[in-house]
């Protein structure tokens, strides 16, 4: 028994070891290493991926999920349309982007794939992905801006307790005194 045991949490240790050594296993058969097929659709389909988390989780909505609550928001036929409106102007921004930060992550990956990667090429492929996710987060970013100028401040806070939101549910200048 007590063998059994030992055997099996030493097992159970082995394993947990191999797969902290191998967190990456399995993304080296990518087509680009650095992005998953979800990111890569994601970024095809102008979704934000998380890059509007600092607006979101503070009080400033963004138009596709306000759209999605338009009823338990009790927004007006006005409201839906400006934030459609945001949404399909987001959609034509943010697209374009993404289909450029592909387009690098794959020069990047062919460069080091190919081995022909230099310090030189390394820092000018870099820092033009660097400034196109910059791109792409402002973008996103930009229509939360958007659409709280949209929505009343009741609508804002209860958008914020729809979604599971505590604290602040609406940006300072929104809030009622």
């Amino acid at each position: 028994m007590k063998r059994a045991m030992i055997a099996a949490v030493t097992i159970a240790i082995s394993g947990a070891a191999i797969a902290q050594h191998q967190p990456y296993a399995g993304m080296d058969t990518r087509a680009i290493k650095s992005l998953s097929e979800q990111q890569i659709d994601d970024l095809k389909a102008g979704r934000g991926m998380g890059l509007a988390l600092a607006a979101e989780l503070n009080g400033y909505p963004g138009p596709s999920h306000a759209i999605e609550l338009a009823s338990e928001l009790a927004l007006s036929p006005a409201q839906v349309s400006r934030l459609q409106e945001l949404f399909a102007a987001m959609k034509a921004e943010t697209i374009p982007i993404g289909v450029t930060l592909i387009s690098q992550e794959r020069i990047l990956n062919e460069d080091f794939t190919n081995r022909t990667v230099t310090p030189a090429s390394l820092q000018t492929t870099t820092q033009g992905i660097g400034a196109t996710q910059a791109a792409l987060r402002a973008a996103h970013l930009k229509y939360h801006l958007a659409t709280v100028e949209v929505l009343t401040p009741a609508q804002v806070h209860r958008y914020g307790e729809l979604r599971g939101y505590g604290g602040n549910s609406a940006p300072a200048h929104q809030r009622q005194h």
